[in-house]
């Protein structure tokens, strides 16, 4: 009996034991199945560049997170229905940009040569045709200009004494008018409405200025926001740009702060606004439709009745509705980076978006990233770039905003530094280029006195006629230089005939050199040149010389000539 009760009890520990096996065993495949179904959702959710049906009902900082991340919503929320993302094949960014055509001609010898600006921020036409800029005169900002709450922190200096808004004749880029003197602070946005009313942004001001055709009195008919007051709601916070309708309801991107967009009736009552701020300091992996990343310019697309925006830091257009501001469609291309500065719209071979773009900004993170600063050309329907523009074909450092004819055939761009307004021609009606506005990549004087010139910080922008100047006097030195020394041959010549029947003593020979050289306006020693004529080699003469070995060669003219560039390049340093 007793080993009868052993054998049940063991029986019953084995029973309880393989009931517990398998409840383990259970649990960890539902353990594992649990592991494999979140890889799952987690590639389901994997994070694409731009989302197009994100859910915006929320509107705390945790939503923003949440859907930036790639997180769900939690219990009770709307779950984000995002599409799979498609397989984007990594480009060469080199490669590809040097392979995209050149359709504009740089006009290297405009504007004229007396027109003298500051950081240049905006561009625009006036009715009349006129190339309207914005500039900042003898403003810079810095890193100082602001404190951290965007209060202007140089109020001090008053208003730009000079004048700030310059109308250019688009043919020779003679001044044709200017104002705006001892009103801005900062300048930074400029558009010209069809009635030739001329809307201003300044960022210090946190102001939007709607003057009369050519400045009128000088005065604004309508000033939005409050003077250095930074803000939300009725106020704004550094606003960028300005894009009026045809019957003159307008929008106002602001800005640096608020990221929105606002719209406003023709009395500048607010009808709209939409847009939250995505900005971080670099281009986020993610980013949702109607978030901005600062809305640096705007443009209309009157065909579609669209309004697009660069979302500058976001690298990429978005496009509204200009009547509800409902999200559209948005333009990105990993040629152009993740920088966009500026856009304009062309109706021009079925409807185009001339795009610049920015040096790459992102404080150090992706540093393998490459890019270069070019004007693009998209086409609307395609979202292809066609061709991409630069000053002769090269880079620009750092264009601000651009601006492009009716017909796409001119387009226009401000560039902060070097501090210029750039003139560009499609290539079909380009004339060709004149010597003078022809880069050429050897050390020439020509190329010399270019470099020198915009190096300055207000000079005159176009140095072709200082560089022919500079050429023309070369030129003439080095003549004047040939002619006397075939004068100076010629006299030698002239000697040794006339004392052929007498062959001279060796004094008399010396005496007749040292003349001969004390001729010379570089003084007794001269400099030897190629084309100096020599009566041949005699071994008798290089044996007569009371020297021992051969004559070292004069270096005396090359580092002449070397100290003559130091001081040149040091008047400019």
């Amino acid at each position: 009996m007793h080993i009868r009760r052993d054998s049940k009890a063991m029986h019953s520990t084995d029973s309880e034991k393989c009931q517990g096996s398998k409840s383990l065993a259970i649990c960890c495949l539902l353990l594992h199945l649990l592991l494999s179904i979140r890889p799952a959702v987690a590639q389901t959710q994997s994070s694409q560049r731009y989302l197009h049906n994100v859910d915006n009902s929320s509107n705390n900082n945790e939503r923003l997170q949440q859907i930036l991340k790639g997180s769900g919503a939690g219990s009770g929320a709307t779950q984000l229905n995002w599409p799979q993302p498609s397989k984007q094949t990594v480009l060469n960014v080199k490669t590809g940009l040097a392979k995209l055509n050149n359709t504009y001609v740089y006009q290297n010898a405009w504007p004229a040569n007396n027109v003298r600006l500051g950081a240049v921020t905006a561009v625009s036409f006036d009715q009349a045709g006129n190339v309207v800029i914005f500039h900042r005169v003898d403003r810079v900002w810095g890193q100082n200009t602001f404190d951290t709450r965007n209060q202007f922190q140089e109020k001090f200096r008053g208003p730009i004494r000079e004048s700030t808004v310059l109308a250019l004749e688009p043919a020779t880029g003679k001044v044709q008018y200017d104002w705006g003197k001892n009103f801005f602070y900062m300048p930074h946005g400029l558009t010209v409405d069809p009635e030739d009313n001329v809307w201003l942004t300044d960022v210090a001001m946190h102001q939007v200025f709607k003057f009369q055709p050519r400045g009128g009195d000088g005065k604004p008919v309508l000033t939005l926001g409050d003077a250095f007051q930074p803000g939300s709601g009725r106020k704004f916070c550094k606003p960028t740009s300005v894009a009026v309708l045809d019957n003159g309801d307008f929008f106002v991107a602001d800005g640096y702060c608020n990221a929105r967009i606002l719209k406003y009736s023709r009395k500048g009552e607010l009808i709209l606004s939409w847009g939250r701020n995505s900005f971080s300091g670099i281009s986020y992996d993610v980013a949702p439709k109607n978030f901005f990343a600062i809305p640096h310019a705007l443009t209309l697309v009157p065909e579609l009745q669209l309004l697009c925006a660069a979302d500058r830091e976001n690298g990429r257009v978005q496009c509204f509705s200009s009547n509800n501001g409902t999200f559209h469609s948005q333009y990105h291309n990993q040629l152009i980076g993740d920088r966009i500065f500026s856009m304009a719209y062309t109706p021009a071979a079925g409807g185009q978006l001339v795009i610049v773009n920015g040096p790459i900004a992102e404080l150090g993170i992706n540093p393998e990233h490459y890019n270069e600063v070019h004007g693009f050309v998209l086409s609307m329907r395609s979202k292809q770039l066609v061709s991409k523009f630069g000053p002769n074909n090269l880079e620009f450092q750092n264009p601000h905003d651009v601006a492009v004819t009716v017909d796409g055939n001119e387009i226009y761009v401000a560039e902060l530094n070097p501090m210029r307004i750039h003139k560009f021609v499609h290539r079909s009606l380009a004339k060709p280029m004149s010597l003078s506005a022809t880069k050429d990549s050897s050390n020439s004087a020509i190329s010399r006195a270019v470099e020198i010139d915009q190096a300055t910080p207000e000079a005159v922008h176009h140095p072709s006629g200082k560089a022919i100047l500079v050429a023309s006097l070369m030129l003439l030195f080095a003549g004047s230089t040939f002619a006397l020394a075939l004068i100076f041959a010629q006299r030698r010549k002239r000697g040794n005939q006339a004392n052929s029947s007498a062959t001279p003593s060796d004094l008399v020979y010396r005496k007749l050199t040292a003349s001969n050289q004390s001729c010379l306006p570089f003084g007794a020693r001269s400099r030897r040149h190629a084309w100096e004529k020599s009566d041949g080699f005699k071994l008798g003469g290089l044996l007569d010389r009371d020297r021992n070995g051969f004559e070292k060669l004069d270096q005396q003219a090359s580092d002449e000539e070397q100290e003559t560039k130091t001081l040149a390049s040091a008047q400019y340093a």
